[in-house]
């Protein structure tokens, strides 16, 4: 695609998601019923959020209640922004006001089990929900025993930041604590796990925090993987603003190939040891190995990490009635990210609403938007459109449909796509919680 045609569409992508639902499905009509059959969502994050709101606006008669245990959701999409110094928490944190507004029920309690069978979901606060349909969008679990030395107590010292929040602040607050001349180390974790290139944007912002403020400071990546999403935008990047593949670099990137990947971990000593080596660091941010959200392993939605899933319509293939979406399915070969959970949850909540009434769902389409900061004023993106092939499973993505920031770029183009992230930003937090 053009670069024109590309930034043409990653603009309308990132204005008009409030009001587009076909980018994630086609047009489902509205229905009008006396007593609509109740449908339970449970986690209220980008995919949750997003299907009790369709749901509703494709069938205003369905009772959607969403269980969420935290009043509040902060947002792990900009939350690298925090950790390097560009924002505040605060400015992730998010409410379940606009949903009630839409007449979803809202309730703040911790799903404890869903029974397929039974049809029921259960709470820690013992309260049980009937459901006809139920909307599984845990996210993700992070396996804290994956690596050698970590655990959660570890991770109080090795922050892993990978769901906002305290641990945003935490890492945030390290760096800040760190002295000019110091070292952060990040591991990096190997596919599959939640947003792809959001490690090397983490790296990015925080090479760029100690450009400003602590220029002695040095950035070294852990990397289980030989390559990573948009690497050759940030290798440019990294080129441009910290001497990167020079002997003065702010940043190393040791991948698999070199010995990257990481064996052990040691919070004691503030020393992780990789292939390569042992590296010490006055920072250490340990991304671990993830996997579904821990209440779609205990519901027994999941084979292996994550939940295998009808890719057309998110519909669990070991719970019939139960559907999954977002970071917890397995939706290869879409990324795990928030664009592309938000889609799913449309494609779902209009497959949810076609099988209440008993018909046949609707054709999906699915599109995923994703935006990296990478330096001041300079950001890039990739977008991708996909489709389903019926007769293996499989979201495909559509050639010359999506396209990617080009190299070589001028600093107004990247200027733009910055302009158009934060419009993304304040848009699919609309479309999906207001």
């Amino acid at each position: 695609m053009q670069n024109t045609g590309r930034r043409t569409f990653l603009k309308l992508a990132a204005l008009n998601l409030a009001g587009a639902a076909a980018a994630g499905v086609v047009a489902m009509p509205r229905i009008a019923r006396a007593a609509g059959p109740k449908v339970v969502v449970v986690g209220g994050g980008p995919a949750g959020a997003t299907a009790a709101k369709y749901l509703k606006r494709f069938d205003p008669s369905v009772e959607v209640t969403l269980i969420e245990a935290n009043p509040q959701y902060h947002t792990c999409f900009m939350s690298n922004e925090v950790i390097g110094g560009e924002r505040k928490l605060e400015s992730l944190a998010i409410g379940y006001d606009g949903l009630k507004k839409h007449g979803i029920a809202v309730v703040h309690d911790l799903v404890t089990a869903v029974d397929g069978a039974a049809r029921t979901v259960t709470t820690k606060g013992g309260q049980t929900f009937g459901f006809d349909r139920c909307v599984v969008a845990p996210g993700i679990e992070l396996n804290h025993a994956g690596l050698e030395g970590y655990g959660v107590e570890a991770a109080e010292k090795m922050p892993h930041a990978w769901k906002a929040g305290a641990q945003t602040a935490l890492l945030r607050r390290q760096l800040e604590a760190m002295p000019d001349g110091g070292t952060f180390v990040m591991v990096a974790p190997a596919n599959p796990f939640r947003c792809p290139p959001g490690p090397y944007e983490r790296a990015s912002l925080i090479a760029n925090y100690f450009k400003h403020h602590k220029p002695k400071s040095k950035v070294i990546i852990l990397d289980a993987k030989d390559a990573f999403s948009k690497q050759p935008l940030f290798k440019e990047a990294w080129e441009k603003f910290y001497g990167f593949g020079t002997a003065d670099s702010m940043i190393t990137w040791i991948p698999l190939k070199e010995g990257g990947k990481v064996l052990k971990v040691d919070p004691g000593t503030m020393t992780v040891t990789a292939e390569a080596g042992t590296f010490k660091g006055d920072v250490v941010n340990v991304i671990p190995p993830q996997g579904a959200g821990r209440i779609a392993v205990d519901a027994g939605l999941t084979e292996g990490a994550w939940v295998p899933v009808n890719k057309g319509t998110f519909e669990a293939k070991k719970l019939p009635g139960i559907y999954v979406m977002g970071d917890a399915a397995d939706a290869a070969t879409m990324p795990k990210s928030a664009y592309g959970a938000n889609s799913q949850a449309k494609v779902a909540a209009a497959a949810v609403v076609s099988a209440l009434k008993g018909q046949e769902p609707p054709k999906p389409s699915y599109i995923n938007t994703c935006y990296s900061v990478a330096g001041t004023d300079h950001c890039f993106s990739i977008a991708g459109v996909y489709g389903y092939s019926a007769a293996d499973n499989k979201i495909v993505e559509l050639p010359d449909a999506g396209g990617i920031s080009p190299l070589g770029a001028s600093a107004e183009d990247r200027r733009r796509d910055l302009m158009y992230a934060y419009s993304w930003f304040d848009n699919i937090r609309h479309d999906a919680w207001g």
